[in-house]
């Protein structure tokens, strides 16, 4: 076991770095690069993003009035920058490297969209993209962002509780889990064509945690549309575990009555659990977990247990052993 720290750049996980040698040996494919351009989209909250635009086509400011957060779950951490958020990204559909989301967002295209709610609800449904936003006045979170490679952001997210869309749907009193499984289409996201990951994107939780208001699905963030790169038209945000627990371009939400299996705890189960809270006692296999680089920052930083959040969420982990429960 590794103790000391990694690198302040990307990580990429071992077993990942070397399929894709053998696969970029083998097969020699190329990813073509292009900017994923739209037009200026209005800043809700005030601060300028930068030169960095959503791919979403047409894209404008969101229709909807945006709803400022009581407050109650919002840090008051400086807000990493724009231009951060949506040029460094782990999202391996459209890449392996940090900078290929970006580059190839343009690929990914968010409308039309449909979401299907199913599984064990009394109201399944498979609806627009644009109709299932209009449920909900969208609310902005302010929430810690913590990667399992060791670094962190904070992302002024636009979206809704997650709560409120699975009330759409009526859980039956035999649901215990939700599953979100992720688009599948290999040209639209090229990464998908390399077998480094099995495809499409699978993510879950259990009931109690999709049904705590931290929980959030984001359509958005600094008050603009989500980005392709971010995970458009609409992704999964966990505050309190490690980032790869938010499914991007999501496209079925099952609630189901066995653990769901999840796409990086099949891939390396000896390195990401299923519950994949944050938590800086329990290293990873090749680094340690106490400490983390805040994006934009020099140096590094002491992680907090749940990313913060413990106050709010430990209780749904009361009894568990959260070293072998990770």
């Amino acid at each position: 076991m590794r103790d000391d720290q990694p690198p302040g750049s990307d990580i990429t996980p071992e077993s990942l770095y070397l399929r894709r040698r053998e696969f970029l040996k083998n097969a020699g494919l190329f990813l073509g690069t292009a900017a994923g351009v739209a037009g200026g989209l209005l800043l809700l909250s005030g601060r300028r993003p930068g030169s960095i635009t959503s791919a979403v086509p047409d894209a404008g400011a969101v229709a909807q009035p945006v709803v400022k957060a009581a407050g109650e779950f919002d840090t008051l951490e400086p807000r990493t920058l724009y231009e951060d958020i949506t040029t460094y990204n782990n999202f391996y559909e459209l890449g392996l490297d940090k900078a290929d989301p970006a580059r190839l967002a343009h690929l990914l295209k968010p409308r039309p969209w449909t979401v299907t709610l199913d599984g064990e609800v009394h109201e399944p449904r498979t609806v627009d993209i644009d109709q299932l936003l209009s449920w909900f006045p969208p609310e902005e979170r302010v929430y810690r962002m913590r990667c399992v490679e060791g670094w962190s952001m904070v992302i002024p997210w636009l979206g809704f509780p997650l709560s409120a869309l699975l009330a759409k749907v009526k859980p039956t009193s035999h649901a215990r889990y939700v599953s979100f499984t992720t688009l599948m289409d290999p040209e639209q996201l090229p990464g998908q064509q390399r077998a480094v990951l099995d495809w499409p994107y699978t993510e879950g939780l259990r009931l109690d945690e999709a049904l705590h208001p931290l929980t959030f699905m984001a359509m958005g963030l600094y008050g603009r549309q989500l980005p392709a790169q971010n995970g458009a038209p609409l992704r999964l945000v966990v505050p309190w575990k490690y980032g790869f627990k938010g499914g991007k371009s999501i496209v079925r939400i099952s609630l189901t009555r066995t653990q769901p299996f999840t796409t990086w705890n099949m891939a390396a189960p000896e390195e990401y659990g299923f519950y994949a809270n944050v938590n800086p006692a329990v290293p990873h296999p090749r680094w340690s977990q106490a400490t983390e680089r805040r994006i934009g920052d020099l140096g590094r930083r002491p992680t907090l247990p749940f990313n913060g959040y413990a106050e709010q969420v430990a209780h749904l982990y009361a009894g568990m052993d959260l070293r072998k429960n990770y």
